[in-house]
């Protein structure tokens, strides 16, 4: 099994030597699974529970101080679930692969979607505000009302975009997943580009993707199918990454990233300042 992970694309990280290891262990715990699907699952349950990343714990607060996940998973027969909008679920991704062996759908979002999930066992309720975001939040001045209240006080502090994510094979058939806790001070029930087929996550025989940044812009370009195609189109996945990251660039002027795997190994690319990845390669 060949796994990649991501840890978001964005400025330099504080700490970045224990990041480092946490997506090091990720990629290690998704190498030693049976398949494709549960290497990327369990990759991104590690990230999902570490506050340094922006996903499961210690993700993003919207503007009514909830913390929201949305994750998405598939495979490259594309079996496909997404989940988003959804408070107090702590390993969206499983709530993802939830959606998409066990129903018919390809995304439930909102209080639905946190039902669905407890009902097959994915823990709910959590607490996933740290500390340090409690102290964040308490110094935003967030105001009372509705959401046009809310739009005008978060023109100007709506930011921050990091996500995980991970993309595995077994030499046959590939998985692909991406998780997220949104952005910062987003409007409540705000949902990005991560549960979105082909914008944060894409998988089809030729390989997998995630993709991590300025959520709708990664959206209007559909990165991730972005870089999929390249690699239908005879490029390998370093070439992929690159040419879908030359081509977001110039359509959007955003910042992202993006990792991406096929059949002879991985690859990623970035436009920020930084992009923590790892490799792992466990041999059956």
């Amino acid at each position: 099994m060949q796994v990649i992970v991501h840890g978001g694309a964005g400025g330099t990280p504080d700490e970045p030597e224990p990041r480092q290891a946490t997506l090091d262990e990720a990629a290690d715990t998704g190498a030693a699974q049976s398949t494709p699907l549960s290497a990327v699952e369990e990759a991104v349950k590690i990230l999902e529970s570490n506050e340094r990343f922006n996903a499961g714990v210690g993700g993003a607060v919207q503007s009514d101080g909830v913390v929201r996940t949305d994750a998405g998973i598939m495979t490259s027969d594309r079996e496909t679930g997404a989940v988003a909008g959804m408070p107090g679920v702590e390993h969206a991704v499983s709530a993802a692969r939830v959606v998409a062996e066990e129903t018919p759908h390809v995304l439930v979002v909102g209080d639905h979607a946190v039902d669905l999930a407890a009902d097959y066992g994915v823990e709910t309720g959590v607490d996933l505000i740290t500390e340090k975001s409690r102290e964040r939040w308490a110094d935003s001045d967030a105001p009372e009302g509705s959401p046009r209240d809310h739009l005008q006080w978060l023109r100007e502090k709506f930011g921050g975009h990091d996500t995980v994510g991970a993309v595995a094979s077994d030499g046959e058939t590939f998985a692909a997943a991406t998780s997220t806790g949104g952005r910062w001070f987003a409007l409540a029930g705000r949902v990005g580009d991560v549960p979105q087929i082909g914008s944060g996550f894409y998988c089809a025989p030729a390989g997998g993707a995630s993709a991590t940044g300025a959520g709708e812009d990664i959206a209007k370009a559909t990165l991730s199918r972005r870089a999929v195609r390249h690699l239908e189109n005879g490029l390998d996945a370093q070439a992929a990454a690159d040419r879908a990251m030359a081509e977001f660039g110039e359509l959007t002027g955003s910042d992202a990233g993006i990792i991406v795997l096929d059949d002879a190994g991985a690859g990623s690319a970035f436009n920020t300042d930084g992009m923590q990845t790892s490799v792992a390669i466990a041999r059956r």
